[in-house]
C-alpha cells in the first residue's frame, strides 16, 4: 500500500454522496436533508430500484426543490453492488471528484461525513470504520455485531487485507482510485461488494485510511441483510483468498 505521506494529493473536487434506495420512503427525505446540512457544498444521488413504496417520487420531488439533488431510476432490484456500480458510473460521468457510499438508513451518519472527507485530502479511500479505536456501533444485538466483526476478521485475514473493518459500507473514493478499481470486473451484488472493493484498493496499492464511526442501527423501515446475502459473502471471500493464495505459491514455485 503506498504510503501517503510521501505523496501530493491533488483536490478533491465536488462531492457526490450516493444513497442506493428500496423501501425507504420514510427516510429518504431525512437522511438527504441531514447530507444537505452536514455538507452543504456536497450533491446527493438517489439511486432507487424502483421502490413499490414510492421513494423513487419523494426523491423526484427532493430534486424539483433542490439543484444539488439528483435521481437515478433503476429498472429493479439488483442488489447494492450494482446499485452503487451505476451511481460511480453516473458520477465519473458527470466529473464528481469524489464519491461516497452512504446507507439511506441513518445508520451512516452524515454528520461524520466531514471528518471523512478531512482525511480524504491525504488518502485514496476512507473507510468510515466500527472496529477502529473510538468506532463504535449503537443499538445492535450481540448476534449482529459478532457477525460483522467475524466477518472484517475473517476477510482481513483470508485476504491479507490490513484493515479493520472490510465489511463496513460508509465510505469516500477519489475519482481517480475508483477508476483504477476494475469496476466493469466487479461481479459481487451483496454485502461482500464492500469487501471486494476494499481488497482491490490495497491490492492497487492505493493508500487506504480507516476513521471511527459511529454505526447506529436503523429505527424505520426494514433491513436488507439476509441468509443469501451472507451465503455470498462467505462464498465469495473463500474463493478471492484460496485463489489469491494459490496464485502466490504459484508465483514463488516458479522463482524457486
Amino acid at each position: 500500500m503506498n504510503d501517503g505521506g510521501q505523496r501530493r494529493y491533488g483536490p478533491l473536487g465536488t462531492t457526490l454522496v450516493i444513497i442506493p434506495t428500496y423501501n425507504e420512503a420514510e427516510n429518504i427525505e431525512p437522511i438527504v436533508a441531514r447530507v444537505r446540512s452536514a455538507v452543504p457544498e456536497a450533491h446527493v444521488l438517489v439511486a432507487d430500484d424502483n421502490s413499490p413504496d414510492g421513494t423513487g417520487k419523494i426523491a423526484d420531488e427532493l430534486a424539483a426543490d433542490d439543484d444539488h439533488v439528483k435521481v437515478l431510476h433503476r429498472k429493479g432490484k439488483e442488489g447494492l453492488g450494482a446499485a452503487y456500480l451505476a451511481g460511480f458510473r453516473w458520477g465519473l460521468e458527470n466529473g464528481y471528484g469524489v464519491l461516497v457510499e452512504m446507507d439511506a438508513d441513518g445508520s451512516h451518519q452524515p454528520e461524520e461525513l466531514p471528518r471523512l472527507l478531512t482525511a480524504l485530502k491525504g488518502a485514496d479511500l476512507v473507510l468510515g470504520s466500527r472496529w477502529v479505536p473510538g468506532g463504535r456501533v449503537v443499538n445492535w444485538p450481540k448476534s449482529r455485531e459478532f457477525l460483522s466483526r467475524g466477518g472484517s476478521t475473517y476477510s482481513r485475514l483470508l485476504l491479507d487485507v490490513p484493515l479493520r473493518d472490510v465489511t463496513g459500507g460508509y465510505r469516500a473514493f477519489r475519482r481517480e482510485t475508483l477508476e483504477g478499481l476494475g469496476m466493469e470486473e466487479v461481479a459481487s451484488q451483496g454485502y461482500c461488494f464492500q469487501v471486494d472493493l476494499a481488497w482491490r484498493a490495497v491490492k492497487a496499492g492505493f493508500h487506504v485510511v480507516e476513521v471511527p464511526i459511529t454505526f447506529v442501527e436503523r429505527e424505520l423501515g426494514d433491513s436488507k441483510m439476509s441468509r443469501d446475502i451472507v451465503a455470498e459473502a462467505l462464498w465469495r471471500v473463500t474463493s478471492w483468498g484460496i485463489g489469491s493464495r494459490a496464485a502466490k505459491a504459484v508465483k514463488a514455485l516458479g522463482r524457486g
